[in-house]
């Protein structure tokens, strides 16, 4: 049984793992007392025999869950840290390392799940874009604020741009919320449409988009090229990983 850990920007979330199957799983805010809500999520469950973490937030964090993880369980977190390749999946940047974590595991995700060619968009407080080549070459990306810190980073930076409740996303808007949260919803799907269309021939044609990520629910109404939903996807890569680098995975 395995203990896995996706540490995101705005959310912690884990899973345990036993064989093919999900036996628990959770997730809490950064915004939560961590030590306490993770203590009383953990308290009664089966002791993992490895606990595998992926994260894309600051070592202080890393070193609080670890510590839960420590007094819970008496196990030691293996952060994986990006490779330049691993279960098929090759690495674009020249340095590796400043890939996120979270990319790579969800291309890993992908390939596993026989997506790619594929581009992958992860929706959250970062609007993440990466293109997937069928034989697992990672082509390349891009970086741009997600919908709702496209919002906030608007309002905090005008004057005169103010909301007094949350907007609705309409194609043409006539007051000022709604056009606030429509200009940036929309902006992020036009965002995903360009760059599948522009990375459609280098990667054969028509890939298969994938939308993953606390926002992609609500973004995948506005996409206009078909689009599947991927669930945690982080954690599905870090069971393609585990099973492969784990110790005590089974000898092929």
């Amino acid at each position: 049984m395995r203990l896995l850990l996706d540490l995101g920007n705005t959310r912690l979330k884990w899973a345990l793992r036993e064989g093919a199957h999900w036996h628990a799983r959770g997730a809490l805010g950064w915004n939560e007392d961590v030590v306490l809500a993770l203590h009383d999520a953990w308290r009664g469950l089966p002791m993992p025999q490895e606990v595998f973490g992926a994260s894309v937030v600051d070592g202080e964090r890393e070193v609080q869950v670890a510590a839960v993880v420590s007094a819970c369980f008496s196990r030691v977190v293996e952060w994986l840290r990006t490779p330049a390749e691993a279960c098929g999946v090759r690495n674009a940047y020249a340095d590796p390392s400043r890939l996120g974590v979270d990319r790579f595991l969800a291309m890993v995700a992908a390939r596993a799940d026989k997506l790619a060619p594929c581009v992958l968009a992860g929706v959250g407080t970062a609007l993440t874009l990466d293109a997937l080549a069928a034989d697992g070459q990672h082509l390349g990306g891009l970086i741009a604020p997600g919908p709702q810190l496209m919002q906030q980073s608007l309002l905090g930076a005008t004057a005169r741009v103010r909301v007094e409740r949350p907007g609705q996303v309409l194609e043409v808007a006539d007051n000022t919320p709604d056009a606030v949260a429509s200009g940036c919803w929309q902006a992020a799907a036009a965002l995903i449409e360009r760059f599948v269309a522009h990375m459609g021939p280098s990667l054969g044609g028509t890939p298969s988009l994938v939308l993953g990520g606390g926002d992609a629910e609500a973004l995948l109404p506005l996409v206009s090229v078909p689009a599947l939903l991927s669930t945690d996807s982080v954690l599905s890569g870090l069971v393609v990983w585990s099973d492969t680098h784990s110790p005590l995975a089974p000898a092929l």
